[in-house]
């Protein structure tokens, strides 16, 4: 009995629930990650990734959930910071990947509103576009727009510069 942690240094059952369900909710993040996310995420506990794995399969609402409450056991005991570095960056991955989607957005807008006088700022921005084809792609969402017709230019125009922009050079 003398290596029981006296009652006045024990965290609160409060403060266990909590830190359980943080746990939880981390290990629940880990089993929505498709198999190609979790791979780049580095575990090193066998358990671990078993029960995760487990989950995974789970279809049944009450085994998943008692799943995690034991994949939020097994992470009491590891040390998680790998871990949660490793969702961190996935994190930040996709909201740079966001970021360039709305960037993206924002420069389609420009060319549809200002027309052939954006197409410069355009190509500016990727050097190694088609001067011609964003032209006719512009001229095209014009005649769309008079014909109140639906707006596949405007789509066209924002795939070629998702094209563009995965075909930049790194070093610019």
């Amino acid at each position: 009995m003398t290596d029981e942690i006296p009652e006045s240094e024990r965290p609160s059952k409060t403060a266990v629930k909590k830190e359980m369900q943080v746990l939880q909710q981390l290990g629940e993040k880990l089993v929505k990650l498709s198999n190609n996310e979790l791979a780049k995420i580095t575990i090193h506990d066998e358990h671990l990734i078993e029960a995760l794995s487990t989950a995974r399969k789970l279809t049944s609402r009450e085994a998943l959930r008692r799943q995690l409450q034991y994949i939020g056991k097994l992470m009491r005991g590891i040390d998680l910071t790998e871990i949660e570095a490793g969702l961190a960056k996935r994190e930040e991955g996709q909201r740079e990947q966001a970021q360039q989607f709305h960037r993206l957005e924002l420069l389609r807008d420009e060319l549809a509103e200002t027309g052939i006088s954006a197409i410069e700022k355009a190509l500016n921005l990727y050097p190694h576009g088609d001067r011609q084809r964003l032209r006719q792609l512009v001229m095209q969402i014009d005649k769309d727009a008079q014909a109140k017709k639906p707006p596949a230019a405007k789509r066209k125009l924002f795939q070629y510069l998702k094209e563009l922009q995965a075909a930049k050079p790194a070093d610019e």
